[in-house]
């Protein structure tokens, strides 16, 4: 199993995602969320904004069924809406249509949606739609498109590692889009399966939406996409009110303060809440070079729940290369 693939794997495992929600403090869940609840977060949030770092909020949820769970994550969304707006704090929304009951009901989940686009809109508040795997995209981007009737202050994610992102930045280039590699596994007939393919598209959306596009994101950690942007836009003159860089929260810090102080708009990726662990794991898949993360900040000595065993077995099973199968 590639390691990318664990990490994909880990993240769709309900049984460690329970385990991670009870023992996430102990195994250093703070190094990769800003915090457990609302309070903590504005502060998070407060200490990046000092550094003229922007903040998108992410109320972290995973497996959602039941109704009374989405409507609960809708209410708590709407709080930190509120609190957003009542601290004055440089800060927007992301959230996953699935957390808000899309795998529940289509109309169940637009009505949740609408609600929390009202509220932010009341508010002069952005809120993205992040993308999912395949099997929701197509739904959420219909979403987008109905409450985008009533409401201006939305805006979503294209993937590049699906074939079909190219014609789905042209069709919503008047949208604000944040432009990622993609997190899931998915298969070879609808995404590209190899770095080097994904990285080509990756950089083509970017050029595509900076100079079509109404604001883009450009979300990574690579420092040679970066650059490349850097001079992208020099030498195109596209003004830094049209594009910004993103990060997640509690990855390459030093980085993100530097190209605030550089006078790029910069946007931190910040997620809270207990249901930290499918997230994270995803992002060591989007990033496996992050591994080292995992084993000094989140898994540490003390751990002894099935979440450590799981990575310790396959790091150890990759470097002696004699074990083939991970045990859990």
């Amino acid at each position: 199993m590639a390691l990318k693939d664990f990490f994909i794997y880990l993240s769709e495992n309900r049984i460690l995602n329970s385990a991670a929600q009870r023992y996430g403090l102990r195994l250093g869940a703070q190094s990769v969320v800003a915090g457990v609840s609302i309070e903590e977060t504005v502060k998070s949030i407060k200490e990046l904004n000092k550094q003229n770092i922007s903040c998108t909020v992410d109320n972290l949820g995973e497996f959602v069924y039941e109704k009374s769970e989405a409507i609960e994550a809708k209410n708590k969304i709407l709080e930190v809406i509120q609190v957003i707006h009542d601290e004055n704090l440089d800060a927007h929304i992301s959230l996953k249509p699935s957390q808000l009951g899309l795998d529940i009901e289509y109309e169940f989940c637009k009505e949740n949606l609408k609600e929390i686009v009202a509220l932010a809109h009341q508010y002069n508040i952005f809120v993205n739609f992040d993308m999912e795997d395949y099997a929701r995209l197509h739904s959420s981007f219909e979403l987008l498109e109905e409450l985008n009737k009533e409401f201006d202050n939305i805006g979503t994610v294209i993937q590049a590692y699906f074939f079909e992102s190219e014609e789905l930045i042209e069709k919503y280039k008047d949208f604000r889009l944040r432009i990622v590699k993609g997190a899931y596994k998915e298969p070879e007939n609808v995404a590209y399966q190899t770095k080097s393919e994904i990285d080509k598209n990756y950089i083509k959306l970017i050029e595509y939406h900076l100079l079509n596009g109404k604001f883009t994101s450009i979300a990574t950690h690579d420092h040679r996409v970066i650059n490349h942007v850097k001079a992208f836009v020099k030498k195109h003159n596209i003004p830094n009110e049209k594009f910004e860089f993103q990060m997640l929260y509690g990855f390459r810090k030093e980085m993100q303060y530097d190209l605030a102080k550089e006078g790029f708009n910069f946007c931190t990726y910040l997620p809270f809440g207990k249901d930290w662990y499918g997230y994270f794991m995803r992002r060591l898949a989007e990033r496996p070079q992050n591994l080292s993360l995992v084993t000094k900040q989140v898994f540490n000595k003390k751990t002894n729940t099935a979440i450590g065993l799981a990575t310790t077995s396959f790091v150890i099973g990759r470097l002696s290369k004699k074990s083939k199968k991970v045990k859990q």
